[in-house]
C-alpha cells in the first residue's frame, strides 16, 4: 500500500506550515464517578497502535509529496493529580489544547484525564488535524475501546535513504503530472470566475466588510473564543420534523442563525454554510477524506421552515456528485508552490461564509474511554492555534460546527470570532444558546 500523502494532506500540512498555525480535534468525556485507570490505559495503548500511530515525512524534494511513516514518539498518558471542580473542566479543555503537538516529528496527540472534586472525571484527547480527521478521529476512538489496532504497519522514518527517497519522489512527481495540469487549468478556472464575480458586484456597493481595522493590529497569537452544547436527541429531531427539515438541515439552519446575531451576513442578509462532504471509504488511508460544498441560507427564514435550507443541501450534493470538485483539483499544484507563496494567497473567505460540519451519529464504542459509557462524549472543531488579529482580519474572522450524535445526545461544538466585535468565550455561549432558543431548542454547556 502506498504511504504517499494524498493532496489534501500534503495541503493540510504545507498550509499549517506556510501561515505559522496548527489545526486541532479534541475529544471531550465526562463520567460521574471515578474513571477506571486500568481501562483508560489500555485505550491509550490501543491509539498507539492505531490509526494514531504515524507522522508525516517531508520529501527531500522542495516539490515532492510527503509521506506517511510509522511514529516513533508517542505522549504518555496523563493523570491530573490534583482534583479539580467540575466547573473548571472547560477551562482545562482549553490548557489541553496548548500541549505541544508535532505531526511530523511527534507526539501527534496527547490523552489526558483530570479527576473532579465531586468524585467524578473528565478526559481529554488532542490530535492534530493533520493526522486524522472528525470521522476520522471517531472511527480511531472505537477502534481503539474495541482492541482493534491498526492493520498497516507504516515504514519506519528515514528508511528509504537519501538517494532512494529523491528517485522514488521525483518518479511520484512525473506520476502527478496529468494530475497537476488539470490543477493548473482548475485554478484558472477558479480564478476567472472570482474575477467576473467581482465586476458583477454592483457598482458603488461595496462588499462586506468588518469594522475598520485600529491603527496597530497585534501580531500575537490570539485566543478564538469556544462554546459545545448539548441537546437531547429526541427535541433535536423532534423540531427538525416540525420544520419540514432533517437533523443535518436544522445543524445548517443553527449555523446561520448562530452568524445572524454576530452580524456575519451578507449585504442581502444571507450568509454562506460549507458544509464538509465524507468520502471516507473502507480501508481509506487519508487523514482528511472530505471535500466540500456550499449552501446559501436565509437565516430569518431558517427559525420557521427548514424546507427550503433542505432544498438547497439536497441540490448542492447532487451538483458535487455530478460535476468534478475543481478545487480539490487544485490540490495537486499545492507541493509545486513555494511556501511563501502558498501563505500570502491563502484564501480569504467572504466575512458571511461560515463552516458547518456533521459526523452524524457516532460509533458507541468512541464513548467508551474506559471500557465504559461515558455520561456525556463531544468532539470538539478547534480553530488554527497561533491566529494572530491581523490574520483574522485578513481572513474576514472565522466561525466553524462540528456536530455529532453520541449517547442520545446531540454535541455542537463551535468556535467564532469576528473583527470589531467582543469575542469570548461567554459571549459565545450566550449567542450559541440564543441561536439554539430560536428553533425553541435549549441545550447544557458541556
Amino acid at each position: 500500500m502506498s504511504n504517499v500523502l494524498d493532496v489534501l494532506d500534503q495541503r493540510t500540512f504545507d498550509l499549517g506550515l506556510a501561515i505559522g498555525v496548527n489545526s486541532l480535534l479534541q475529544s471531550a468525556w465526562i463520567y460521574d464517578r471515578p474513571i477506571d485507570i486500568s481501562g483508560l490505559r489500555q485505550f491509550h495503548d490501543h491509539l498507539r497502535r492505531g490509526r494514531l500511530s504515524r507522522s508525516i515525512e517531508r520529501s527531500p524534494l522542495s516539490f515532492g509529496r510527503h509521506r506517511w511513516v510509522a511514529s516513533d514518539d508517542s505522549s504518555e498518558l496523563e493523570i491530573v493529580e490534583m482534583p479539580r471542580p467540575r466547573e473548571e473542566f472547560d477551562d482545562w479543555l482549553d490548557e489541553q489544547i496548548n500541549t505541544p503537538l508535532d505531526c511530523e516529528h511527534g507526539p501527534g496527540w496527547h490523552l489526558a484525564v483530570l479527576p473532579f472534586t465531586d468524585g467524578g472525571s473528565g478526559v481529554s484527547l488532542v490530535v492534530s488535524h493533520c493526522l486524522i480527521d472528525g470521522v476520522g478521529l471517531c472511527e480511531a476512538l472505537a477502534d481503539a475501546a474495541l482492541g482493534r489496532d491498526d492493520p498497516i504497519s507504516w515504514p519506519a522514518a528515514a528508511s528509504r535513504g537519501h538517494w532512494k527517497a529523491l528517485r522514488q519522489d521525483a518518479w511520484q512527481t512525473v506520476r502527478d503530472i496529468p494530475a497537476m495540469a488539470r490543477g493548473v487549468v482548475a485554478a484558472m478556472r477558479l480564478a476567472r470566475r472570482s474575477r467576473e464575480g467581482a465586476e458583477a458586484a454592483a457598482p458603488g456597493t461595496p462588499p462586506a466588510t468588518t469594522s475598520p481595522a485600529p491603527a496597530v493590529v497585534s501580531d500575537e497569537s490570539i485566543p478564538v473564543p469556544m462554546a459545545t452544547i448539548l441537546v437531547d436527541a429526541g427535541e433535536w429531531d423532534s423540531r427538525a420534523e416540525a420544520l419540514g427539515g432533517t437533523s443535518n438541515a436544522l445543524l445548517v439552519g443553527l449555523a446561520a442563525r448562530l452568524a445572524h446575531r454576530a452580524g456575519r451576513v451578507g449585504e442581502d442578509g444571507s450568509v454562506i454554510v460549507m458544509m464538509p462532504v465524507n468520502q471516507r471509504a473502507d480501508g481509506d488511508t487519508r487523514a482528511n477524506a472530505r471535500s466540500s460544498v456550499a449552501v446559501t441560507v436565509d437565516p430569518a427564514l431558517a427559525t420557521t421552515d427548514l424546507r427550503e435550507i433542505r432544498a438547497a443541501v439536497k441540490q448542492a450534493l447532487i451538483r458535487h456528485e455530478e460535476a468534478p470538485d475543481e478545487e480539490q483539483a487544485v490540490n495537486a499544484i499545492i507541493p509545486l508552490l513555494p511556501k511563501r507563496f502558498l501563505g500570502a494567497t491563502s484564501r480569504v473567505s467572504s466575512l458571511n461564509q461560515v463552516g458547518s460540519s456533521n459526523l452524524g451519529v457516532v460509533n458507541p464504542a468512541a464513548s467508551r474511554v474506559d471500557g465504559t459509557d461515558a455520561d456525556h462524549f463531544a468532539v470538539k472543531v478547534l480553530p488554527y492555534l497561533g491566529l494572530t488579529e491581523a490574520m483574522l482580519r485578513r481572513f474576514g474572522g472565522t466561525q466553524s460546527f462540528l456536530s455529532g450524535r453520541a449517547n442520545g445526545r446531540v454535541f455542537v461544538s463551535a468556535f467564532s470570532y469576528l473583527p470589531g466585535r467582543v469575542n469570548t468565550n461567554e459571549r459565545l455561549r450566550q449567542d450559541l444558546s440564543h441561536a439554539l432558543n430560536d428553533f425553541s431548542l435549549t441545550g447544557a454547556h458541556l
